[in-house]
């Protein structure tokens, strides 16, 4: 398998699960350890329950956004893009590649669209994709789980009709999250959180301190005995406001 250069940066972000990323990022507001990037509610950074990680033992995927936009075959409006064109962009973004995949179709079809299978995820994972998300199901999953990369779906269903790529490298919205060619995103089982890729080091930053004074408060609450004992600990952190 072809083995790919990670920035130093993305290793460390590895070590940390998706929710310290959004604490980091902008869960805690009043934290001045949290980085306030987005509005918290409603800056739409990060996905919602709708979107399930097909192989959560393959652990934390990180990487550059590349977008395409898959639907149904409209003879009326011939597509100018192909499979060719997403695999393209893949081959011409930094490394590794999250591939977000919107699937544009009619609420009759999305959910029997299998849509990315064995041959399309084989060959977005000879490019340098480490993880897939969509907000549609897709399929082939025994197939998929030997080439080491994520998917992150909606649903899995077993077949499709004719598709085609409708637009590539353009802002999508992803099960709640919008994200754009060249954001980052972090993913494992709990979903996806994006972030600019020129606030990378800040966020590892942010997700060290956070760790670390969650960990010690954690140690401090186990050995607590009372409601007021915990309370005490909670005091002052944004996780008591």
């Amino acid at each position: 398998m072809v083995k790919y250069e990670t920035p130093a940066v993305f290793e460390k972000l590895k070590q940390f699960d998706t929710p310290t990323i959004t604490n980091a990022v902008g869960s805690y507001p009043s934290d001045p350890k949290c980085l306030a990037i987005y509005n918290a509610w409603r800056g739409r950074w990060y996905t919602d329950q709708t979107l399930k990680c097909m192989y959560p033992q393959l652990g934390r995927r990180i990487g550059y956004v590349v977008t395409a936009v898959y639907g149904p075959v409209d003879h009326d409006a011939k597509s100018r893009y192909s499979l060719f064109d997403v695999l393209k962009a893949i081959e011409n973004s930094p490394k590794p590649v999250i591939l977000a995949i919107k699937q544009d179709f009619p609420d009759d079809l999305k959910g029997i669209n299998g849509l990315a299978g064995g041959m399309m995820m084989s060959s977005f994972r000879s490019l340098g994709v480490e993880g897939v998300m969509s907000d549609g199901p897709s399929r082939d999953l025994d197939e998929v789980r030997e080439f080491d990369i994520q998917y992150m779906l909606t649903g899995v269903t077993p077949g499709h009709g004719n598709f085609e790529v409708r637009a590539i490298n353009v802002p999508v919205n992803i099960c709640g999250m919008d994200v754009m060619p060249g954001d980052v995103v972090h993913m494992d089982e709990n979903g996806a959180c994006k972030f600019p890729a020129d606030r990378a080091d800040e966020v590892a930053e942010a997700c060290q301190k956070l760790s670390d004074s969650e960990g010690d408060k954690q140690q401090r609450i186990l050995k607590a005995e009372t409601a007021e004992e915990v309370m005490k600990i909670f005091s002052g952190s944004a996780y008591g406001d």
